[in-house]
């Protein structure tokens, strides 16, 4: 017998397969047990500029569980990629509508959409490898969706920048009583950011200078 093409060996299988009705494809759905469940971490560094509200992401560092990692290249792309997304998502992408629930913004002119100056400036991923797990499609795990949601870290770390920059705008107006409370909007963009930090910071600011 002869060689045989690989591509008119899988096209046969799947003439077989469709005519057998075989499902060629694999799937699996983990359930982690509670003792997985009771941790999270994730962290960003962030610099907020008062005056105008736009943040800067310093430093992002992911350690990201892919189990046994069926491609290192492929899942480092998607874990960075959904990072960015979430950063838009988080911080960037304000979904306006009008009074008929008509999408207002018409393209990335006023949708504002991440970028490369949305990319931390330090921006570190490291895979780790998991062992054996009979329970997870070999071994593996999602790299897809997940690591969107570490982006949040983004939001929190903006949010605790806000604080500060709220304690210090008290201090400058000579008082010591401070509120913790606010809520700082998704997407956080710079205009919210902005008004949460103060409106009146410049002026406050330079007559700190001149007491």
């Amino acid at each position: 017998m002869g060689s045989v093409e690989w591509g008119i060996m899988i096209l046969e299988g799947c003439k077989q397969a469709t005519r057998q009705a075989v499902n060629l494809s694999a799937s699996s759905y983990y359930v982690p047990d509670s003792s997985s469940m009771q941790y999270l971490n994730y962290g960003a560094g962030v610099e907020v500029n008062l005056l105008t509200g736009q943040t800067t992401i310093l430093q992002s560092d992911i350690i990201y569980d892919c189990g046994q990692s069926l491609n290192p290249a492929v899942d480092l792309g998607q874990i960075e990629g959904a990072f960015v997304q979430g950063i838009g998502f988080f911080m960037l992408e304000e979904y306006l509508s009008n009074s008929d629930g008509l999408v207002i913004p018409e393209g990335t002119w006023t949708y504002k959409i991440p970028t490369i100056d949305t990319i931390p400036r330090q921006f570190n991923v490291e895979i780790m490898n998991g062992g054996h797990h009979k329970k997870r499609l070999l071994s593996s795990k999602a790299s897809g969706e997940p690591p969107l949601l570490l982006a949040v870290s983004v939001h929190c770390a903006t949010r605790a920048a806000i604080r500060e920059a709220r304690k210090q705008l008290l201090r400058w107006k000579g008082l010591n009583e401070f509120d913790s409370t606010f809520q700082l909007e998704v997407p956080a963009t710079m205009s919210i950011v902005k008004k949460l930090c103060g409106l009146e910071n410049v002026e406050i600011y330079l007559q700190s200078l001149l007491s």
